[in-house]
C-alpha cells in the first residue's frame, strides 16, 4: 500500500469510527494518524470559531488545536499543564494554586487586586469560569488525558458567539465520545511533587449506546521551599452517548470531585464540586438543532470560620445551524442561565448582599455569506443581558479569501465586554474593623475593540500560521479615591489604552518519525489612566505581561515502541513587578511494553532547581518536577 492510500484509508476509518461514535467529533484514538500528513490533519473539523463544524485548515481565526497525542505525548496530568502546549496562551504558574492563564495579555496583578479574568473557558459546552469574578478557580478542574479528544484555543474575542466574557480569547476543552473509551484503562503515575492515579472503563449496551465510567485521585507535595504546598482531590464521573436514531444524538455526562489544599498563613482550604450536562442533537441534510442544559456547583471553605462561598449554575443553550440557499449558512440561538451564590465572608473581606440570584439571557445570529468560491463575509451579532449592566451589542465581521488550495487568508473586526461581577460591585473589604475598599453601583463593563488580520498556509509536510492584533481597551477596573476623601477607596473605570502584536506557530514534518512545532508571540501593551482617574498604583495594575514568548515542540518516534518528546520554551521578563525572563525544558520518554502498556518518564523545568513565573509576593518559585507513568489499555 503505498503512503497515500494509506492515509485515505486511515482516514476513511477514522471517519466510519466518528460515526459510529455518538458526537460530531472526529476523535484520534490510535497511534496510526500519526502517520497521516499535515494537511490530512487539517481537515478534521473544529467548532470554536464559528460555532459549527468546519475543517481546521478553513477556520477563518487565530485557533490553535491541541490534540490528543500532543497532550499524551506532553506527559502533561493537569489542564493548566496541557495549555502550555498552546503558543497562543500565556500560562504562568507559582505555588499555593496560584496560575495565571490568559491571551494576548491583560494577566491580571495580583498585588492590585486585579486578576486574569478576560479568557472563556468551556468544557464539553459547561461554562467553567466563576460568576464571583470572571476568572477561573485552575484546582477545580480536573480530566483524565486519556479522555480529551482536543483543546480548541482561540485567541482574541468570541464573544459575539460565546458571550460577554470571552475578551481576549476561548479556550474550549472537547472531551472524547464514548465510543472512543471502550475497555478498560488504569494509570499510575509516582514523583518527587506528585502523586496520581486513574481508572475508566468503557461498554456498549446494543449497537447505539456507549458509556464510560471513570475515576481519578490527584496528590501534589512541595514542602522544598520551606512551605507547605500540599493538595489533593478526588474525582469521579460518567458519560453516556446514545443515538437513537440515524440523525439523533443524545449525550449525557456528569462528574463530582472533592479536595483540599494547604494555605500559606490561614488554614486548610476545602474545595467540592458536582455538574451534569445533557444535549441533544439532530442533524438534518440542511440543517442541524442542538439543546444542551447543565446544572453546576462548587464551593470553597476555609476551615475554622474562615469564609466559604458556593455557587450553583442552571444553565440552558439552544443552537441552530441551517442554509439558506447555496450561498448563506445562518447559525442562530440562545440561552439563559441563572447563577445562585452565597457567601460567608471574613473580618476583612464581606460581600453585601452576601447573596444573590444572577440571570444571563443572550439571544445570537450569525451568517456567513459566500460571496464566490474563495470569498466568504462572516456578520454576527449578540444581545446579551446581565444583572450589572443590562443590555450589551456584541456584534462582529469577518472576511475569509481562499487564496489558493493551501493558503487561507482572514480578516475580522468584533466588539467584547467583561461585564461586572459581585467582586466589582458587592465587595466590602476591611482592615481593623476600618472600610478600605467597596464595590461600588457605578462600575461599568470593561470593553474591548479589536480587529485582526491573519493568514494559514498549509500544505502535506508544513503548516504556518500567523495572527496579528490591534485592541482597543476603555474603561479598564482600576483603584480610586472615595468621592469625598481618601476612604473608602473604591473600583473605577480609569485606564483605557491598547495592545498590538502577532502570534505565529508553524508544524513541520521533518521526517516520517520526526515532528517540530515552533511558536513566537510578541504582545506590546499601551496603556494610560483617564484625566479623571486617581492614577493610584500604576497602569501595570491591568496586567504584568511579558513582551516575548518562544515555544519549541519536538516529537520523535524511535522505531516501534519508542517515543520522545521535548517542549523548549522562553519567556521575556515581566515589567512591574520585575520577574526575569527564563527559559525552560520539559521532556518526555514512552516506552510501549506491548500493544496494551506503556511506561513513560517525565520531567517539567528541567534546566533550573526553581525559577519564578510570577512575583515572590504572589507565588512561590516553580520546582523541578520528575515522574514516572504506567499505563494499561485492556
Amino acid at each position: 500500500m503505498t503512503a497515500t492510500s494509506r492515509r485515505a484509508a486511515l482516514i476513511a476509518s477514522a471517519w466510519a469510527t466518528a460515526m459510529l461514535w455518538p458526537t460530531a467529533t472526529h476523535a484520534q484514538s490510535v497511534e496510526e494518524l500519526r502517520d497521516m500528513s499535515i494537511k490530512d490533519l487539517a481537515n478534521f473539523d473544529v467548532s470554536s470559531v464559528t460555532k459549527s463544524a468546519e475543517a481546521l485548515g478553513q477556520a477563518p481565526g487565530a485557533i490553535y488545536v491541541i490534540t490528543h497525542d500532543d497532550i499524551i505525548r506532553s506527559g502533561n496530568i493537569t489542564l493548566p499543564g496541557m495549555l502550555r502546549l498552546a503558543p497562543n496562551l500565556q500560562v504562568m504558574r507559582g505555588g499555593r494554586g496560584g496560575l495565571v492563564v490568559t491571551a494576548r495579555g491583560l494577566s491580571g496583578n495580583a498585588d492590585a487586586q486585579n486578576f486574569s479574568n478576560k479568557l472563556l473557558v468551556l468544557i464539553d459546552g459547561r461554562s467553567v469560569y466563576t460568576p464571583l469574578y470572571s476568572g477561573v478557580y485552575w484546582d477545580m478542574q480536573d480530566l483524565l488525558p486519556e479522555d480529551i479528544d482536543r483543546i480548541e484555543v482561540i485567541s482574541g474575542p468570541g464573544a459575539t458567539l460565546w458571550g460577554a466574557n470571552a475578551v481576549n480569547g476561548v479556550i474550549n476543552i472537547i472531551t472524547r465520545p464514548a465510543g472512543a473509551t471502550q475497555g478498560a484503562y488504569a494509570t499510575a503515575v509516582a514523583g518527587n511533587r506528585t502523586r496520581d492515579a486513574g481508572i475508566r472503563y468503557g461498554g456498549r449496551i446494543g449497537d447505539t449506546l456507549n458509556y464510560r465510567l471513570y475515576a481519578k485521585a490527584h496528590r501534589n507535595l512541595d514542602t522544598s521551599s520551606g512551605v507547605d504546598d500540599d493538595s489533593w482531590r478526588v474525582q469521579g464521573g460518567f458519560q453516556v452517548d446514545w443515538a437513537p436514531t440515524d440523525v439523533d444524538r443524545v449525550m449525557v455526562q456528569g462528574d463530582a470531585y472533592n479536595g483540599s489544599r494547604a494555605q500559606q498563613g490561614s488554614r486548610r482550604e476545602d474545595i467540592v464540586g458536582r455538574d451534569i450536562l445533557a444535549r441533544w442533537n439532530r442533524d438534518g441534510a440542511t440543517s442541524s438543532l442542538q439543546i444542551q442544559a447543565y446544572y453546576d456547583h462548587n464551593g470553597r471553605k476555609t476551615r475554622a470560620g474562615g469564609g466559604r462561598f458556593s455557587v450553583d449554575t442552571f444553565d440552558l443553550d439552544i443552537q441552530h445551524s441551517l442554509a439558506a440557499g447555496s450561498a448563506h449558512r445562518v447559525v442562530w440561538g440562545g440561552g439563559v442561565r441563572v447563577n445562585r451564590y452565597d457567601i460567608d465572608g471574613t473580618p476583612n473581606i464581606t460581600f453585601k448582599p452576601d447573596g444573590r440570584t444572577l440571570l444571563l439571557a443572550n439571544i445570537f445570529a450569525q451568517d456567513s455569506v459566500k460571496l464566490s468560491s474563495r470569498l466568504t463575509v462572516i456578520a454576527g451579532l449578540k444581545l446579551e443581558e446581565d444583572p450589572y449592566s443590562g443590555i450589551a451589542l456584541l456584534p462582529s465581521a469577518r472576511l475569509s479569501w481562499k487564496a489558493d488550495d493551501n493558503l487561507l487568508l482572514w480578516s475580522s473586526v468584533s466588539r467584547a465586554i467583561r461585564s461586572p461581577t459581585p467582586f466589582d460591585r458587592d465587595v466590602v473589604e476591611k482592615i481593623d474593623g476600618q472600610t478600605l475598599l467597596i464595590g461600588p453601583s457605578t462600575f461599568r463593563s470593561e470593553k474591548l475593540t479589536a480587529y485582526e488580520a491573519g493568514g494559514r498556509l498549509i500544505t502535506a509536510a508544513a503548516s504556518f500560521s500567523i495572527s496579528a492584533f490591534y485592541n482597543v481597551y476603555d474603561d479598564l477596573r482600576t483603584v480610586e479615591l472615595a468621592p469625598v476623601g481618601v476612604f473608602p477607596l473604591q473600583w473605577g473605570n480609569g485606564i483605557r489604552g491598547h495592545s498590538y502584536g502577532f502570534d505565529s506557530w508553524a508544524d513541520l514534518r521533518l521526517t516520517d518519525w520526526w515532528r517540530l512545532k515552533p511558536g513566537y508571540s510578541l504582545l506590546i501593551q499601551r496603556f494610560r489612566f483617564k484625566p479623571d482617574a486617581d492614577r493610584l498604583l500604576g497602569v501595570t495594575q491591568v496586567g504584568n505581561d511579558p513582551k516575548h514568548r518562544v515555544t519549541l515542540r519536538s516529537s520523535m518516534d524511535i522505531g516501534t515502541r519508542i517515543n520522545l518528546d521535548a517542549d523548549l520554551r522562553y519567556v521575556s521578563a515581566l515589567p512591574n513587578p520585575h520577574v526575569s525572563g527564563y527559559v525552560e525544558l520539559g521532556a518526555r520518554i514512552g516506552y510501549m511494553l506491548n500493544q496494551q502498556a506503556e511506561l513513560s518518564l517525565s520531567g517539567f523545568n528541567l534546566l533550573h532547581k526553581r525559577h519564578y513565573e510570577l512575583p515572590a509576593t504572589q507565588a512561590n518559585a516553580v520546582p523541578r518536577s520528575l515522574f514516572v507513568a504506567l499505563k494499561w489499555h485492556l
